[in-house]
């Protein structure tokens, strides 16, 4: 794990060599103070020669305005190499799960997704900074101080190894509590952010069945897991820093002690004296930056831990080491022994064999969970079929790369998302590239010139999150002209116009009969009164395609769709 964290300096080989080089200079600088000090005690005072003084004085100044540089660089430049760490790291998660499958998102809420784009890496930069840095110069400081101790006074230098052993036991003990105490305290993160997104997002429902009370209980337990696990990690902490303090504390004491008894005898002067107590500060110095690398460290690695779990996760759909690009497909689909399921034994597709033709509309009925979708989202590879294959004009769909397999296919869908951006953005979502004339051609063949002009701002107006501010026929006409503007040769209706009432329904059915024309449209519908006109009907149950034919060829053969016929005429 350590070599794959470090393997994020490489590109930053310059600015990290930089910073360790200026950090490096800056603690050997400290560990000659208590030596100067120490010749000041012993050296320059007895022989009271002020030029002497004065010299060395400007000389310690200096010493000191070079470090104060060093030290600038450190903090500014250090802290720039972190960052840049930080964010690499989260581009690269990012870009990660644009890469994951439909699979993925059905078993992860997006509130622990989001915390480990966001919380998970925030301390990492930290510890980028900070990690390997402080730790060589607390190793270096630490063993410099001591020989230095050594010089002074070996045996005082041995008095004062003796309570070194325990410091060390204190750091890792607390150490290996604190970094599984931030791992569970980032999960914690993760279902508050799933608490709040679900109640934010949800909150005309919430309203509407006047269960805020419900909610506020809801958050108030994961708050108050948040908080205990926090005052564990504070518990930890006070523990550890208290036991830390005390025995550099003690240290201290014990060479105040030995020191003066030292000095009575004559085995240490007085200079020796200063300066060696100096150099317990310095000694010490590096055990309290640990102290405080131990704060951060767990924080960051906890993070980085579970950073690395998330791009471990391999897509289960990804491109083929073959792929290729297609482009100008005609739409003629085949499926071929097509088996699929969610999880467990259970299979929503067994063995699907079915062929559309190119520039046929093909609608999908039958009951709530048989397929009817399944069968449409493996057409993209949304997800992938585990036995079978499909075809387009003869190609399998997984020796063609997804993206330009999905930019061959456009998708309408009953729960139209939008961005909380203007109607042009949405509309040019379809295409990126688009230019303003063919965003308002497609805004006017999907009947939508009219609303959009008689607004204030026109396309640039906001819609609000998910389009909260339009109707749900204003945002399935914008969903239809992103599809005009993408203009692929495939379609795929999945029930959309569903939600909407009647007159809405037979406007937006008119501007999807427009969109079909001259494509392979997929249709998955419940009111059978919308797909009459389609080229066929494929009737879809428990134990896959049991029916197809025209609206009234399956009437007439007496089936499940003219009992869903007839239910629905009652």
């Amino acid at each position: 794990m350590l070599r794959r964290f470090f393997s994020y300096y490489a590109p930053y080989k310059g600015l990290f060599l930089l910073d360790f080089s200026c950090a490096v200079l800056s603690g050997l600088l400290e560990l000659g103070f208590p030596m100067a000090v120490r010749s000041f005690v012993d050296d320059l005072l007895p022989g009271g020669n002020w030029v002497l003084i004065l010299v060395a004085a400007a000389g310690l100044l200096l010493i000191y305005l070079l470090n104060t540089a060093l030290m600038g660089v450190v903090t500014y430049w250090g802290h720039m190499l972190g960052i840049n760490i930080e964010t690499e790291m989260r581009r690269k998660s990012f870009d990660h799960l644009q890469k994951l499958s439909f699979r993925f998102y059905d078993n992860h809420k997006t509130g622990h997704l989001v915390a480990r784009v966001t919380k998970d890496l925030e301390e990492i930069g930290e510890v980028a900074h900070h990690g390997p840095e402080d730790l060589f110069i607390a190793v270096m400081t630490f063993l410099g101080a001591f020989a230095l101790m050594f010089a002074v006074n070996v045996k005082l230098a041995l008095v004062t190894a003796v309570i070194v052993p325990l410091v060390g036991w204190v750091i890792i003990r607390y150490g290996e509590r604190m970094e599984r105490n931030w791992q569970a305290l980032y999960g914690r993160v993760g279902d508050f952010n799933v608490r709040i997104e679900e109640n934010v997002g949800g909150m005309r429902v919430v309203q509407a069945f006047a269960n805020e009370d419900h909610e506020r209980a809801l958050f108030a337990r994961d708050n108050a897991r948040y908080r205990e696990t926090k005052l564990n990690a504070y518990r930890i902490m006070t523990a550890s820093n208290s036991l830390s303090y005390m025995s550099m504390r003690l240290v201290q004491l014990v060479v105040m002690v030995a020191g003066s008894y030292f000095v009575i005898t004559g085995e240490l002067s007085n200079g020796g004296f200063v300066g060696f107590l100096l150099l317990v500060g310095v000694f010490m110095r590096p055990i309290e930056k640990i102290n405080s690398v131990i704060e951060t460290y767990p924080k960051g690695i906890a993070g980085f831990r579970r950073y690395a779990a998330l791009l471990d996760t391999e897509p289960d759909v990804a491109d083929r080491p073959d792929a290729r690009d297609v482009h100008g497909l005609k739409g003629d689909i085949r499926y071929r022994g097509v088996s699929f399921g969610y999880g467990g034994n259970r299979k929503v597709l067994q063995d699907i064999n079915l062929d559309i033709r190119a520039g046929e509309t093909v609608a999908f009925v039958g009951p709530s969970g048989a397929g009817k979708t399944t069968i449409c989202s493996l057409l993209p590879r949304f997800y992938e079929v585990e036995s079978g294959a499909i075809t387009i004009d003869g190609i399998d769909i997984r020796d063609m790369t997804l993206a330009s397999l999905r930019s061959q296919i456009g998708i309408v869908q009953q729960d139209v998302f939008l961005f909380g951006g203007s109607i042009r953005e949405n509309i040019a979502y379809g295409r990126l590239d688009a230019t303003e004339a063919e965003i308002a051609d497609a805004a006017r063949r999907a009947h939508l010139d009219t609303m959009i002009e008689g607004l204030p701002a026109g396309y640039d107006t906001i819609i609000g999150e998910r389009g909260v501010k339009l109707s749900g026929g204003q945002k399935q006409r914008l969903a239809i002209a992103r599809m005009f503007l993408k203009n692929p040769p495939i379609l795929i209706l999945d029930e959309a116009t569903s939600a909407l009432d009647t007159e809405t329904e037979r406007q937006i059915q008119q501007s999807l009969a427009e969109l079909a024309q001259g494509r392979t449209t997929l249709v998955i519908a419940h009111r059978l009164a919308t797909i009459r006109g389609a080229d066929r009907i494929v009737v879809v149950g428990p134990s896959g395609i049991v029916e197809q034919g025209s609206h009234g060829e399956l009437v007439a053969a007496g089936g499940m769709y003219k009992r869903l016929h007839e239910a629905q005429n009652w």
